[in-house]
């Protein structure tokens, strides 16, 4: 009897991919979301919170997050600090309520402690597999177009106007037009089908920024600080049974699970990965990677961690397997030693690999079924309304709310679930509470 082969740790024969695909993946996935090192940073400065010692702890727990993902769920997807999350812990938490940003990091730390629990329970896995299957492709396609978006603002392509709300940018020069040079070449690479075309866009154009003066070349390297001691275990426990600070938890937990569930659902869509009735892989595992995260990154001293929807371009580049995890988690422990050498890389760079990662999300559009308005209403609100509210978890809640209206309005009460109907009445609860 022939002896079984073994499969290894992240099965990349099974999965149809190598080692060098993986490596590239992480590389790429990484160079996408390094920005995240550098904004953080900026934007919790805003709530008190010291730059230096939150740079340690958002590489920090951006890396051991990825290393939970990478290890306990074999997935292609990065952890790190979330934006939105961010600037609601500094601009809304702090500055707008008054609280504390001791206060906030706690209301983060119990918020992930109650995913760990919801993790081994199933909770959050049930509430996965409660979003109908058009509604999952639908979401996809929606975090595709909210990526694109992400990636023409943060080019100068897209830009603000009091008049008409968006507005085409200056092209000619400056980020607009590294960018616009940045889509083109890294278009024609895709195009012509050249391995790790994504990555060598993002690099080329990196270079190319260096003449324009868009690329900051000074200072390549820095020695390991870990100035974190001033944010690491700075809780404040002395309101957590208070109705405001109730309020804040449960702001926080919201905008976690449906931001972490909708990054899931595209990233492994896109990756191939998802099962036949849209069950995801492995997703229990990944959901209590990104509860670890959160409570280990609310210790160090950072705002909630979770699944990162830059991680499509890591997908894009044929990332499938822990491996690509792994190598970005790495790459987050090299930034402590070496931040500089890493955000030298313009946004304009990695600009134009997240519109071309949201090129090939979008194109699950054709899966979904327009012609039956009660699956194709929900489905256009969930796609429309990830951009348009600048939120991924906005898009689910829309998309969910007309989809349980209309089937009720229909009289197909067998196609709502019982935790449909549940997240139907906590999405209208929601309205009232804010």
């Amino acid at each position: 009897m022939p002896i079984p082969k073994k499969r290894g740790i992240f099965d990349l024969e099974g999965n149809h991919t190598t080692v060098r695909r993986e490596i590239v993946a992480g590389i790429t996935t990484f160079l996408t979301l390094a920005y995240i090192l550098m904004v953080n940073p900026d934007i919790l400065s805003n709530a008190g919170m010291p730059k230096e010692a939150v740079f340690t702890a958002t590489a920090a727990a951006a890396a051991l997050g990825t290393l939970v993902m990478a290890f306990a769920a074999n997935l292609p997807i990065a952890l790190a600090p979330g934006m939105g999350l961010n600037a609601f812990f500094a601009f809304s938490v702090v500055m707008g309520m008054g609280y504390s940003w001791q206060l906030a990091l706690t209301a983060v730390f119990f918020e992930g402690l109650l995913f760990i629990l919801l993790s081994f329970f199933n909770v959050r896995e049930a509430i996965i597999e409660a979003i109908p299957h058009n509604l999952k492709k639908a979401v996809a396609v929606g975090i595709g177009l909210f990526i694109a978006l992400i990636g023409f603002k943060n080019a100068g392509i897209v830009i603000g106007d009091p008049a008409t709300l968006l507005a085409l940018g200056d092209l000619t020069h400056g980020s607009g037009f590294l960018a616009l040079m940045g889509l083109i070449i890294t278009s024609i690479l895709y195009a012509w089908n050249v391995p790790g075309s994504i990555l060598i866009g993002i690099l080329v154009t990196t270079v190319i920024g260096i003449p324009l003066g868009l690329t900051n070349v000074h200072g390549f390297s820095s020695p390991l600080s870990l100035p974190a001691a001033p944010l690491f275990w700075a809780f404040d426990f002395s309101k957590i049974f208070t109705f405001q600070f109730f309020t804040v938890f449960f702001t926080f937990f919201f905008l976690d699970i449906f931001d972490t569930v909708g990054t899931l659902v595209g990233v492994v869509t896109q990756a191939g990965l998802i099962g036949k009735n849209g069950e995801v892989p492995r997703v229990k595992q990944a959901l209590l990677a990104d509860a670890i995260g959160t409570v280990v990154g609310a210790a160090l001293g950072t705002s909630t961690v979770t699944s990162y929807v830059e991680s499509t371009a890591g997908v894009a580049a044929g990332g499938r397997t822990g491996l690509t995890a792994l190598t970005t988690a790495v790459l987050f422990l090299i930034a402590l030693f070496f931040s500089p050498l890493f955000l030298i890389i313009p946004s304009a760079a990695t600009a134009p690999a997240l519109i071309i990662v949201g090129f090939l999300m979008i194109r699950g559009v054709g899966g979904i079924n327009f012609t039956d308005p009660i699956e194709g209403i929900p489905a256009f609100f969930a796609i429309v309304m990830m951009p348009f509210a600048y939120s991924i978890s906005e898009g689910i809640v829309y998309g969910l709310l007309s989809y349980v209206l209309l089937k009720a309005a229909t009289r197909k009460f067998k196609d709502i679930s019982p935790i449909a109907w549940l997240l139907f009445v906590l999405f209208i609860l929601r309205f009232f509470i804010e």
